[in-house]
Order: structure tokens, then sequence, then C-alpha cells
């Protein structure tokens, strides 16, 4: 048996999705064990431990604090850790995201062991914990072996997918470790972007652009068809970012964002392997590009060979028809 602990994400008081990808990693390879989440926010954050609950966390620890309401490093490192040791949990999940690779390789040092990072999957061998994750820009997938216990492992989102568990968890309260007010760091102000817009790791869809669209008036194209599904988000390639098409908050790619949606569709997009190492592991690929030799086409599921400005209108269109349909 291996009990396994969850450091559960939340962001403006609601868990997020990956907590619950994380939940899903740990109960397949549980083996019988327990998993635990710890949850840690301002006062209130304890009514969303219910939702933990659901995905499969037998225990779920929740520490309050008005100094946690926006993410402190030094706290959140300092509870987990204690945790972990007191614990004696066989391995600690944290997810890829841009929190959890702060979090994770703080409470990594704290704990004296090596951390795998930006895994796609996570298994247990006699003493050992298995990990593989993508290297040399995705040309490879490597496996890792660790020794050390307990292990340190962030997951990358979307790389497994959130299913429900029945069952209900208890719900322990636990107090951080030290003050939280003192910590040597802290957040004064927090600035969002535009909260309409689907955040690239939580979107379901992603319509992403490139150059193939030549001009940033006319990522209009990808707006549209985004807005057609309904629950997408719009991503970029780095050389659109570069040249000020879009935010570099949109970027998809080794030195972007890293996604697996459910759907991802490439408008105009070659695929350099710097791009498809941030989104080779989506479920669902669709490609859309005038070059038959493109890249892009060699791991996409689907593609289309034709001009954008007339393949992504008429897609757009039928989509919305689909859609009025029911």
């Amino acid at each position: 048996m291996a009990n396994i602990l969850v450091f559960a994400e939340s962001r403006g008081g609601s868990v997020r999705k990956v907590a619950f990808e994380l939940l899903t990693a740990a109960r397949s390879v549980a083996a019988g064990g327990e998993v635990h989440a710890i949850l840690a926010g301002a006062p209130g954050i304890a009514a969303q431990a219910s939702s933990l609950s659901k995905f499969g966390a037998v225990a779920v620890l929740v520490t309050e604090h008005p100094s946690l309401s926006a993410y402190n490093a030094e706290s959140l490192a300092a509870l987990v850790s204690d945790r972990a040791k007191s614990g004696g949990y066989r391995a600690v999940l944290f997810s890829a995201s841009a929190q959890g690779k702060d979090l994770a390789p703080r409470v990594a040092a704290r704990l004296g062991v090596p951390m795998a990072a930006d895994s796609l999957s996570v298994a247990f061998d006699g003493d050992a914990t298995v990990v593989t994750h993508y290297v040399y820009a995705g040309k490879i997938i490597a496996t890792l072996r660790l020794a050390a216990i307990p292990a340190v492992v962030a997951l990358r989102p979307g790389a497994i997918a959130a299913v429900e568990s029945s069952g209900a968890g208890r719900i322990e309260s636990i107090p951080p470790v030290g003050d939280p007010s003192t910590s040597r760091v802290q957040v004064t102000e927090s600035i969002r972007g535009d909260s309409r817009k689907l955040d690239l790791s939580d979107a379901p869809v992603i319509v992403s652009g490139g150059r193939g669209l030549k001009a940033a008036e006319h990522f209009k194209l990808v707006e549209d068809l985004a807005a057609a599904f309904g629950n997408a988000a719009v991503g970029a390639t780095r050389a659109v970012t570069d040249e000020g098409w879009r935010p570099h908050s949109d970027q998809i790619g080794q030195t972007g964002r890293q996604v697996s949606p459910d759907l991802y569709v490439a408008v105009g997009i070659s695929g350099a392997i710097q791009h498809l190492a941030g989104m080779r592991t989506s479920r669902t690929i669709v490609a859309i590009n005038k070059d038959k030799d493109a890249p892009i086409f060699k791991i996409a599921d689907y593609g289309i060979v034709g001009d954008v400005f007339e393949v992504v209108p008429a897609l757009t269109a039928a989509i919305k028809e689909a859609k009025a349909k029911g």
C-alpha cells in the first residue's frame, strides 16, 4: 500500500482542475493506500474540501489563514514538507503549473529528495517511483526511477483526465507551520488578466494561431472559431507573440505554456519542435495548413490542407450551425 499526498492548488478561493487530475492519478497508483489532499487558503477555503473528496481524497487536510489568501511560497513549502515528513507518504504530487513549478522544488529541497518535473505519468515499481516525461523538446520520452521516499513529482496539467470517484472523505483542520503573516515575502497586489477569458490550463478546447495568419488583425479568425466552440481559449506560437500579435501569456511551447486540452486546433502553425513540446499531449489535434508537408501533420489526428482564410471561416460557420441544431 502507498499513501500519497496531493497538493490541491486553488485560485481565488476555488480549487483548480489540476487538483482533480492529481487525485485521479494518485488513486490509480495508491494500490490500497490512502490519497490525502492538502488544501490551504484564506478562511472559508474549507468549503471547497468536499469537491476534493469527490475525486478520491480519503482525507482533506485544510489550513486556513488570512495570509494564505494569496500564494505564499515560503509558508506553503513549510506546511507541505512538514506534513510529508510526519505522514509517512510514499509520494507527494504537485501540478506542473506555474504555482506547482515554484512550490514543488521548494518542498523537495526541504525534504532533501530529488524531484521529477513536468511528468506525464507516475507509477510504483517495488520501492522506486517511476515517472515519464519529455526530453529534447519532446523528441524522446524518458523514464526516471526515483529511489527516495517520499518522491516529489510534478505532473503536467492535462496529462491525466480527471475522473470522479464514489465515496466521501474526511475533512481535517491542520494549523500552518509558523505564522504565515511573518513570511519574508508578502504578496501586496495581484493583477489578473481578462477574467472573461478561459485560462489555457483549464480550457477543454484551445484554438492556436501561427505565422500562417500573416498579420495580427487576422487573429480574429482564431478568436471567432474559439467563440463558436464556446468553451475554448486562444493560444499562439512564439513567433506570433514575439511579433506582438498576441500577449506572451498566450504563448504555447517549450518556452511558453504546456497544455493538454481535449481538443487542440492549430491554425497556420507549421509545427516547429519547440511548439510541439507544449501541446503534443493534447487528446485530439486538428491541424489546418496550406503546406501538406508541414511537420504539424505528423502528430495531428486530423489534418486539413488548405488556405486558413477559407477553411477557418467555413469551419466556424459549420460549428455554429451544428450547435444551433443542438
